[in-house]
């Protein structure tokens, strides 16, 4: 039993930011905003959406980067979070799974994923 209070402020949170469709296995881009002291920036982020979980506010992806010397660098973002201002897809993969935790395991041509094609 929720707080019907609190699922009417979710549900503004949820009107005030547009998210577009995307699933694990697509490469987003996320412009995430930093703080610096006084000063802010805007960083991009780009990865393969590898998990997506929860729901409402609470909604969560965990996104995949390969870094310097083919080091695997996984961040957790909160979807209708303030520090993200911007969520691009870039590709749709072609996967079986919801959850491609198995790509840690993977290095290299074996990470790939496949591009969906489009009809």
């Amino acid at each position: 039993m929720r707080n019907k209070y609190i699922e009417n402020f979710e549900k503004a949170q949820l009107t005030e930011k547009t998210i577009p469709d995307f699933r694990a296995g697509d490469t987003v881009r996320l412009a995430v905003t930093i703080k610096e002291g006084e000063k802010s920036r805007v960083q991009s982020y780009e990865g393969v959406c590898i998990a997506r979980r929860g729901q409402g506010t609470g909604e969560t992806i965990t996104v995949r980067k390969i870094g310097a010397n083919g080091i695997g660098i996984e961040r957790i973002f909160p979807i209708y979070t303030d520090s993200i201002s911007e969520i691009k897809v870039i590709r749709r993969g072609r996967v079986r799974r919801a959850k491609l935790f198995y790509l840690r395991d993977l290095a290299g041509k074996k990470a790939r994923i496949k591009e969906l094609r489009r009809k």
